[in-house]
């Protein structure tokens, strides 16, 4: 079991409210991701479920049991943090079996445990080494053996893959999410990267200031997000934000459309701009277009073989039933 609870939890440093007071349910099973920007709080919710903060006031559920006031060891909870924290003396083996060895578990049983952690990590014939040894996605393999070993109720990650190149991020993104099917434990995933967010998560958990701004699975937050905070931040490349006329035809104060939302074309269209940078990413090409009015520069996803330089000039139509409406203060319009 792995249900999780907060009910009016705070968080405060002194006269300093760093986590408002929230409610969150979190499902016995569920991948959930807590996304934002830097500062916004999500690192330290992780920290008040896993007990390391203390809550300045609410309730926090593991499993229907109050585990408020319950130190770290006693919540069942297993931690995975950017730093490995691995210890460079021990082999591999020593370093997923050290909680273990802590709790004086029977040696049978933990080399049960190690067995099945390393076949599930594909870690089997590096228990021999050292971290010295291992490059850095193995090194975060041992790290999260290390939690799977305790077989706990949830898995509580904190931006697991901050320390790794961007090939190494992509494939232990997979790992991670495979390792979940596997195991259909509960894990609780914090990143500031919305493309994680987008690709691993059951459910998404929209943080802005300590304040949960909408929560959803990731197409809801793509397809409706519930404000303009969400809408620019939810979708690679963010959304484009429009204000002014081209809003006020729409009843809107804003509206939003996303690069691959937008026709193209050299002859005619609803706006026109001209083409600035061009990022060339193969199979697409993001086109910033300027002079817009109400946005500049718009953003657009077109194919990666599209002929177009800088200089250009191009015009742009929103598509009709993919435009999004907010209000004077940032929510949705249905």
């Amino acid at each position: 079991m792995g249900r999780i609870q907060l009910k009016q939890v705070k968080k405060a440093f002194g006269d300093v409210v760093v986590i408002p007071p929230l409610d969150l349910e979190i499902v016995d099973g569920e991948f959930v991701v807590f996304v934002g920007p830097s500062g916004c709080g999500k690192s330290t919710l992780l920290r008040l479920i896993a007990g390391l903060e203390d809550t300045t006031s609410g309730v926090i559920e593991i499993d229907g049991e109050d585990a408020t006031a319950l130190p770290p060891a006693k919540r069942r909870l297993a931690m995975v943090f950017q730093s490995y924290a691995l210890y460079p003396h021990m082999t591999v083996r020593k370093n997923i079996a050290f909680p273990l060895r802590m709790a004086k578990m029977d040696q049978a049983e933990q080399d049960r445990r190690i067995e099945a952690a390393a076949k599930a990590l594909n870690l089997t014939d590096y228990l021999h080494r050292r971290p010295g040894q291992l490059s850095g996605g193995q090194r975060q393999r041992v790290a999260i053996g290390r939690a799977i070993v305790r077989e706990p109720a949830a898995f509580l990650f904190d931006e697991p893959l901050s320390n790794l190149d961007a090939a190494l991020r992509v494939g232990m993104r997979m790992e991670i999410s495979e390792l979940h099917k596997k195991l259909k434990t509960t894990m609780v995933y914090v990143t500031h990267d919305q493309v994680e967010a987008m690709t691993m998560a059951d459910k998404i958990v929209v943080l802005q200031a300590g304040v949960i701004e909408q929560v959803g699975s990731p197409l809801d937050l793509y397809h409706t997000p519930r404000n303009k905070f969400v809408a620019g931040f939810i979708g690679s490349p963010r959304m484009n934000l429009v204000e002014g006329t081209e809003a006020a035809k729409h009843n809107a104060t804003t509206i939003g459309v996303r690069p691959e939302h937008i026709d193209i074309s050299t002859t005619e269209g609803l706006w026109q701009g001209t083409v600035g940078v061009a990022e060339h990413l193969g199979s697409d090409t993001f086109l910033h277009v300027h002079g817009v009015p109400g946005c500049d520069p718009v953003t657009v996803r077109i194919a990666g073989d599209v002929a177009l330089n800088h200089g250009d000039t191009v015009h742009l139509t929103p598509r009709a039933d993919q435009i999004h409406k907010f209000d004077a203060q940032g929510l949705r319009i249905s």
